[in-house]
């Protein structure tokens, strides 16, 4: 179990580009150590297994994977959002959604599937044909109506590339962010290439919607002091109005 653990450890250590001095040096233990835990010369405690794994920032469904590879029990539980004991969490979320109106906002998971949205964004995905539970990656992939409605695409699947790279790091290289990054470069083809010259402030998603312009930028949040698997991983990303006119079309489509 030992060696097991020590391939987990030096394959997370890797992905984050430590060496194992440095990761000694911020664990408070010996480089030699760290040599020790890779080959399976040591066996590490259970304190050490989630020392290293907060140095290391491993997410918590890996942390678990690590545990289990010391011979270890799991640490993190994964739970669903119906069950009971999420039920403030359930209402946590809803009353975000609800309280965004008459703006868009949905909660995604780490795949970027949607878990839930409020009645706004459900009226204007509508026509995207994508309903709770789909993948928004595969939206704006494979969708002929996004990519004829989204103004600026090619913009803004950069954006999203640029965006997935970044979470993938963080996951491990996640093999389902990883290959929405292809489908994405390879959608783009030679316009994946960066544009020069230097960025606003933000890029608004601009759709185009019956002869009609809306254009949006997002925020997003997530839950503080999570210890569950999925709540970590569950993101509320919120649509502002990035012009007049969208403000003005969003109260009235709430308001009809």
């Amino acid at each position: 179990m030992g060696v097991e653990f020590g391939s987990v450890l030096k394959e997370w250590r890797q992905v984050r580009r430590v060496s194992q001095l440095d990761l000694g040096l911020s664990a408070g233990v010996s480089s030699r150590h760290i040599s020790f835990l890779e080959t399976g010369r040591s066996r590490p405690s259970r304190g050490m297994v989630l020392r290293l794994c907060d140095e290391l920032e491993v997410p918590f469904a890996q942390r678990n994977r690590m545990l289990s590879a010391a011979g270890m029990s799991p640490a993190y539980a994964e739970r669903d959002l119906s069950e009971t004991d999420m039920a403030p969490v359930r209402a946590a979320m809803e009353w975000t959604l609800k309280r965004h109106e008459p703006y868009p906002a949905m909660a995604i998971d780490r795949h970027w599937r949607l878990v839930a949205m409020n009645a706004v964004s459900a009226q204007l995905l509508a026509g995207f044909e994508v309903q709770v539970g789909d993948s928004l990656i595969d939206m704006m992939v494979d969708s002929k109506n996004v990519r004829q409605a989204l103004v600026n695409y090619e913009e803004i699947l950069r954006h999203m590339i640029a965006r997935l790279r970044v979470e993938s790091a963080h996951f491990g290289h996640d093999p389902v962010l990883e290959d929405g990054i292809a489908r994405m470069e390879e959608r783009l083809g030679e316009a994946v290439l960066e544009v020069d010259g230097i960025k606003p402030a933000i890029i608004p998603a601009v759709y185009e919607f019956g002869g009609m312009q809306m254009s949006f930028f997002s925020t997003i949040s997530q839950f503080g002091s999570a210890e569950d698997i999925a709540l970590s991983e569950l993101r509320i990303e919120m649509m502002f109005p990035a012009d007049e006119a969208t403000r003005l079309a969003l109260e009235a489509l709430a308001g009809a």
